[in-house]
Formats: structure tokens, sequence, C-alpha cells
């Protein structure tokens, strides 16, 4: 006998929930893997023995030292920077309805980046800034580039334009990266070298301070974001069948750049400039997982901390004695994709 239409639908239905659970699992193995791997990369070399040692309280003051305040913390933030922004950028790209749309690429880490710039400038290193006032500065900086691109994009007729909000905010980047180097051009050659560090997104000298300031931002946020995940379902429809389900646009929008906006100024705030992580993550976890955020988002997640953690892990890897900070890793990986997609774009 044929079987039914619903039940060929739930077949369906159950055969893409494996696959999303499928896709999740292989995130989270491969993230273990990483930061196994993680610890045991280094120009202090640790021995895989070592480290298991280590874990379970035998090890010497020096590899306790080493694996304990350098890289378990510098593993943490890299997740959490990565699901962050990954998040964030799947966010901008549903309320925009436009896959280019990403924290970077909109100005927003750049807008988060040019304040703190300007208040570690007054300071011979970051320690002597207060931690916890670091991301509040940069969400000042991330809303106030938002609010200008948003003016910028929206149109009573059209609402918010995508096309144009990606252009206006590559051009609000622009500008915003080169009154960065007008101001960087004005430090002391100790303090320019810090900025130029920390602008490249360095995750060195990550500290367990800066992971607990840091993990209430992305987790709170990260939950808000899933709360609102049907929401967001409705809005990357057209504006016109999301009014006829009932969802206040602007409203929900406003709630949603915030959320996005507030988890990418925090990751900014501790690693500096690492773009194309939301644009790489949502990208790939959408042809996984499908177009529900209800999945989505903690696909972005999961594979935002993933690509963080492996092009830190990468970065120390390929060059031990000097490393490769994890920014520039990220848009060695970041830059071709962004390209890719732009030529399959409408734009």
């Amino acid at each position: 006998m044929k079987k039914s239409l619903a039940e060929q639908m739930q077949q369906s239905t159950e055969k893409r929930r494996k696959r999303q659970w499928a896709v999740m699992i292989t995130f989270a193995v491969l993230m273990i893997a990483f930061i196994f791997l993680s610890m045991n990369t280094g120009f202090s070399k640790l021995a895989p023995a070592e480290v298991l040692n280590t874990l379970f309280g035998k090890g010497t003051s020096r590899q306790n030292l080493i694996l304990f305040e350098f890289r378990l913390p510098r593993i943490v933030i890299s997740m959490l920077v990565g699901a962050g922004l990954a998040v964030s950028g799947c966010i901008l790209q549903g309320v925009s309805r436009n896959a280019l749309a990403d924290p970077g690429i909109l100005g927003i880490t750049s807008g988060s980046g040019l304040i703190v710039v300007l208040y570690l400038s007054f300071y011979s290193s970051t320690a002597k800034a207060p931690t916890l006032l670091l991301p509040f500065l940069a969400l000042a900086g991330g809303l106030m580039v938002a609010a200008i691109i948003y003016v910028l994009s929206y149109s009573k007729k059209d609402g918010l334009n995508p096309n144009r909000m990606v252009l206006t905010g590559i051009a609000v980047t622009a500008a915003v990266n080169g009154l960065m180097i007008v101001l960087m051009l004005r430090l002391n050659p100790n303090k320019y070298d810090m900025v130029a560090s920390w602008l490249a997104g360095s995750i060195w000298g990550s500290t367990w301070k800066q992971v607990l300031t840091l993990l209430p931002w992305v987790l709170l946020l990260i939950v808000f974001a899933f709360l609102k995940s049907r929401k967001l379902d409705a809005l990357s429809l057209d504006e016109n069948i999301a009014s006829s389900l009932g969802v206040n646009l602007n409203r929900e929008r406003l709630y949603l750049l915030l959320i996005a906006v507030g988890l990418a100024a925090a990751c900014v705030a501790f690693t500096g400039g690492i773009g194309f992580v939301g644009l790489i993550a949502p990208h790939l976890a959408r042809r996984l997982v499908g177009p529900g955020h209800r999945m989505l988002l903690p696909a972005s997640a999961l594979g935002g901390a993933l690509l963080l953690l492996m092009a830190d892990t990468l970065g120390r890897l390929v060059f031990p004695a000097t490393e490769i900070h994890a920014g520039i890793m990220v848009a060695i990986i970041g830059a071709p994709y962004f390209l890719y997609l732009l030529s399959k774009s409408k734009m």
C-alpha cells in the first residue's frame, strides 16, 4: 500500500531531525578533538600524556601554569567569541534577509573597535583598563554604527533594503577603519603595537577574568536569541507575510538587532576585529540543518565556536614561535568565501 501524504511528511520530518542532530553531534565531537589538540599546541611543548596528567591533578607547577592559566582560558574565549559572532551573524542575515550580512561587513565590529581603541589609547596596557567596562564601551560603538546603517538603509516605501544595508555597512566600515588608522598614528610605539595586535584579532593573553566577564553576555544573549527564533523565522520571510502572521516588524527587528549588536560588541571588546565568523558559520549551518532558526541558531553557535577554535589552534600550530592571530587565519578562509557568496548573490 502506498503511504499517505501525512506519513510521508512525518518520515521526511524525522529524517530531517536526525540529520540536524547528526550535524550538531559532529560539530561537538570535532570541537572536543580540537580542544585536546589546542591544549597540546603552543610554543611551550606539552605531550598528550602530560596534558592528561595535568588535567587529573598530577602535573608539575610549570605544566599547571601553561595549561590552566594560558591555554584553557584562551580555548574558552575562542569558543565563546566564535559562538557569539556566529549567532550575531545568523540574526543579521535573518533580519536583513541577506546571506552576506555579518557583524564585520556591516560595520558593527569596526564601530565597537573604534570606541574601545579610543579608550585603550589612554592606557599603557589592556590590563589597566577595567575588564567589566569594555563590553559596555564596545556596545556603545556598535549601537552607534548600527543606528547609522539602519537609518541609511531604511525607507518608508521599501522598509529595510537588504542590498542597501550591506553596501552601506561596507562604506561605513571603510570610514570607521580610516578614522581608527588616524587615531593609531597618534599613538606612541608601545601603544600602537598593542592596539594593532588587538585589532588583528588576537586571542593571546586571555585570562579567566575575561572569560567570566564575557560568559554571561554570550550565554544570556544567545538564550534570548533562541527564544526569538520563531519571530526570526517570520522576519526572514517577506514583510507582508510576516505582518499577516501578527509579527510587529519594527519592534521584533529592533530587539533582534540589539541582541546581534550586543553579542558582536562583547566579543570584539576582548578579541578585537575578528571578521567573517558571523558570515561563514551561519551560512554553512543553514546548508546543513536548514533555514529554521530553532536549529539554525544552536548549529551556528557550535559552528562558530569550532571555526574560531580551529583558526586559533592552526595559527599556533603553523608558526609556534610567533603565532598567526586568529583574526588573520579566519580572514584567510573568509575572504575567498565572501567573494564566492558575492558572485552567487543577485546584488
